[in-house]
């Protein structure tokens, strides 16, 4: 499975809060987001917009470059993985890039009853 963004973003926020011994009331007041909100974003079901993700990192005291470094690599890292599962696969599973699938025309007899 893909790693969507808004999951990385969150995730990355969520180990910063935690990190830092924070409960989400404490962050959420200081960004000026609703708790609940705040509590969407950190479980990638809501995809922050660049102003309230500027809002969370200074709540958070950490500079914004700093979690997308992190989301950045998380993608990397999760990206990787699934390359190598794929490489996993059975050989009966794929199909090589240079193969070529030639499906015959049909008989003039079955287009015309068709």
């Amino acid at each position: 499975m893909t790693l969507l963004l808004r999951e990385a973003i969150g995730d990355s926020l969520r180990r910063t809060r935690v990190s830092q011994s924070r409960t989400l009331r404490e962050v959420s007041n200081s960004a000026r987001v609703s708790l609940g909100y705040l509590s969407e974003v950190e479980r990638g079901r809501k995809e922050a917009s660049s102003e309230l993700l500027a809002a969370i990192c200074s709540a958070l005291e950490v500079p914004l470059h700093d979690v997308l470094t992190d989301v950045s690599e998380s993608m990397a890292d999760a990206l990787r993985a699934s390359t190598v599962s794929a490489d996993r696969e059975p050989a009966a599973t794929r199909i090589a890039g240079e193969t070529r699938i030639v499906i015959p025309a049909p008989k003039a007899r079955a287009l015309a009853a068709a």
